[in-house]
């Protein structure tokens, strides 16, 4: 009987604090500001938004403009090798350091 007693206190401070500790977890695992359950599909976060990203199964359409063909590439290339060249005079008169590195593209 006597060992009964020195676990009593202990058990009814246990019990207290289980008690306690549930009603405020309780507390905050519900809501009830100005909602109730009705309006919970109200509150339904919104679909997600279109990604940057395609979907996987959704393939680009056929191309409406042809690619280019070699001779308009051709064409672009010298037009865009012209320019350089052109670009690297203008600096050169001007006193600049800046040398192209004709090597490197050809």
């Amino acid at each position: 009987m006597g060992i009964a007693y020195v676990y009593k206190p202990t058990t009814t401070l246990a019990a207290a604090s289980l008690l306690l500790s549930s009603l405020a977890l309780g507390g905050c695992a519900t809501s009830t500001g100005g909602s109730s359950l009705m309006d919970a599909r109200a509150e339904a976060p919104a679909a997600a938004k279109a990604s940057a990203y395609l979907p996987v199964e959704d393939v680009p359409r056929e191309r409406e403009q042809q690619i280019m063909t070699p001779d308009e590439r051709l064409k672009l290339k010298k037009e865009l090798l012209a320019a350089r060249d052109r670009q690297a005079a203008i600096a050169k008169a001007q006193g600049s350091a800046v040398q192209p590195d004709s090597a490197k593209h050809q």
